[in-house]
């Protein structure tokens, strides 16, 4: 099993640390100190290392930080992991906070009226990140002091950095060689008149260098640095046991590669102008070129934008990767509806669902640990089954299934809510809405040049007519056999980033009521070029094309509720989830298909 089921949360060890840490910042006399869910590469998941925050405070969550003063000390979670914060800390030496409706520095200036300063770790803050707390403290009296880590100097056994294997991507999936994009890039760099981008975020190195690592589980990316220079050039910094001689003869003479301990002294060493980006740097890269003379300017990561509108190459991997995967999952849901109520619980549905597809020879990781929530564990967006966690399926449950695969040539994605034996009205009709939300994603249309903020409410709109919504933002990008989760592009209201031909996205509008249920609907989707509709006006025109091929359940539809062109969207897409996926069933799933994707 990829997934394992151990608890990992420890509230119970949290007030010991706690203390310990509040001894620390007294003695180097600090008021506050500041720990955040994150590595040097800003990634969204992190090595068992870098857990510093779920080891002081019990949290596990992928998302979040805390902000320890003398006489509180706060959680920061946003809307997916409320309710899960407040049975991993101890809520008496921990206060959960609501983020970022509460942003930090007003939180700061509360609590420490008389002012103070605050130490951080520099290499786990972006430069963007500090300048805008900074601007929130002005006048108040507190100061923000980089420094060492404190939780390094209290974690007796903490683990070592990951040592995981660097190999080759190949190239024929990538749809681009790396010669090709890093003299790419590089020209664009010449052509802003900067002389070199440092690149921290390991999707973007492994992107440009069509690599792939092993340091992260879940996400095969590499912890590395890296320098691209202007002339296309660029210079790895890796730890050299990563790299074999493979590796080393895909890289080529282009790349020169030096150990993590080189990194600060090749930065001190550089000519500037040298590109930055604000938003995920850290703060000690841009310290370390400030000491030494050089110069930088503040740019995006060359890597980003490329990198999220994938190739027509890596667009037919994902392509074949979903179909496979989309078949793996009804092998699996006709294996769950031949389950009785109070038979199985949700480690057995998570234990099967990795089973499905690993029968299918391509699995080399799952994209995330499977969400599998029954009941009112449902109603945690990012529930994790633990052995003690473990619910059994019972009459009446719904249960939200959100899981998907990495495989060589793509990572894929995808959530549906299934009922347990019968279902209420009020689960069905609020099942409803989030398929009309869902159904109304899939089908928009838009003018070039929108971005995610732009869309955002359209999956919205049928909750809000009921006055329900949910907490989390409605689509994230996808990367090609890297992170499930790949910035920029994301369908949300905070998005500012045009949405471009190529980009891949989630669409999974949910409802959620806590205690009792949650729904979430999720396919995989890819931003695409319209044609001009009869009668439209001229103009570039986008849309989505649907990559995620699995029955979503007629059982949980209120049919009255849906619209003439809702009810034949959902019969055209059952329709080919017949013809594209039936072929590669097997004979009982291939029937079970069939009865599933009935017309309504």
């Amino acid at each position: 099993m990829f997934q394992s089921f151990e608890e990992t949360a420890r509230p119970e060890q949290g007030p010991p640390r706690l203390a310990a840490l509040r001894a620390l910042m007294a003695d180097i006399g600090v008021a506050g100190f500041l720990v955040p869910r994150a590595d040097a590469h800003q990634g969204e998941y992190v090595a068992p290392r870098d857990e510093r925050l779920a080891w002081l405070t019990g949290f596990t969550g992928s998302a979040g930080f805390c902000a320890v003063l003398p006489q509180i000390a706060g959680v920061f979670v946003d809307g997916r992991y409320r309710v899960q914060v407040k049975t991993q800390v101890d809520t008496e030496h921990f206060t959960p906070v609501d983020w970022p409706e509460t942003k930090l520095a007003p939180w700061l200036k509360t609590h420490l009226p008389q002012g103070g300063t605050v130490g951080f770790d520099p290499w786990l803050y972006t430069a963007e990140q500090i300048e805008t707390l900074e601007k929130g403290l002005a006048g108040s009296g507190i100061t923000l002091q980089p420094g060492p880590n404190l939780i390094d100097q209290l974690w007796p056994d903490q683990p070592a950095p990951p040592a995981g294997a660097i190999t080759p991507y190949p190239e024929d999936l990538a749809g681009e060689s790396a010669a090709d994009k890093r003299r790419r890039l590089g020209a664009t760099l010449a052509k802003a008149g900067h002389e070199a981008a440092v690149l921290t975020l390991p999707d973007s190195i492994a992107w440009l260098l069509n690599i792939r690592g092993s340091d992260i589980p879940r996400n095969p990316v590499p912890h590395a640095f890296a320098v691209l220079h202007a002339d296309g050039h660029l210079t790895l910094y890796a730890a050299p046991e990563k790299l074999d001689d493979a590796v080393r003869a895909h890289l080529g003479p282009e790349v020169t590669l030096r150990p993590p301990d080189a990194f600060g002294p090749g930065l001190r060493s550089l000519t500037g102008p040298v590109r930055l980006h604000k938003a995920s740097v850290p703060l000690q890269v841009v310290r370390q070129l400030e000491d030494a003379g050089v110069a930088h300017a503040w740019g995006e990561d060359p890597c980003i934008g490329p990198k999220a509108r994938k190739t027509a190459a890596e667009i037919a991997g994902t392509r074949a990767a979903h179909l496979r995967d989309g078949a793996a999952v009804c092998e699996f849901l006709a294996w769950f509806d031949a389950q009785p109520p109070g038979t199985i619980t949700e480690i057995d549905v998570v234990t099967r669902l990795e089973e499905a597809r690993r029968a299918t020879g391509a699995l080399l990781d799952i994209s995330f640990d499977t969400i599998a929530g029954a009941g009112p564990h449902g109603a945690l967006a990012h529930y994790r089954v633990t052995r003690a966690s473990n619910r059994t399926l019972q009459e009446g449950d719904l249960l939200v299934l959100d899981g998907g695969g990495q495989y060589l040539d793509g990572t894929t994605d995808i959530t549906r809510t299934l009922p347990v034996g019968q279902v209420g009205q009020t689960e069905r009709a609020a099942f409803t809405r989030v398929l009309q939300g869902m159904i109304a994603m899939s089908r928009v249309r838009w003018p070039a040049g929108l971005a995610g903020r732009d869309l955002d409410a359209i999956a919205r709109y049928p909750l809000w007519l009921a006055d329900q919504d949910y907490g989390h933002g409605t689509g994230h990008g996808v990367g090609v056999h890297l992170c499930v989760h790949e910035g920029p592009q994301r369908l949300s209201r905070q998005s500012e980033v045009a949405l471009e031909p190529g980009m891949v996205l989630s669409n999974e509008p949910g409802y959620y009521r806590e205690g009792a249920f949650g729904i979430r609907i999720e396919n995989l989707l890819v931003v695409q070029q319209a044609d001009t509709l009869p009668g439209g006006d001229a103009g570039a025109r986008l849309c989505f094309d649907t990559l995620s091929f699995v029955p979503i359940d007629r059982r949980l539809i209120l049919p009255e509720m849906l619209s003439t062109e809702e009810r034949a969207w959902l019969d055209t897409y059952h329709a080919a989830c017949r013809d594209k996926i039936g072929p590669r069933l097997s004979d009982a799933t291939r029937l079970w298909l069939q009865r599933s994707t009935r017309p309504l």
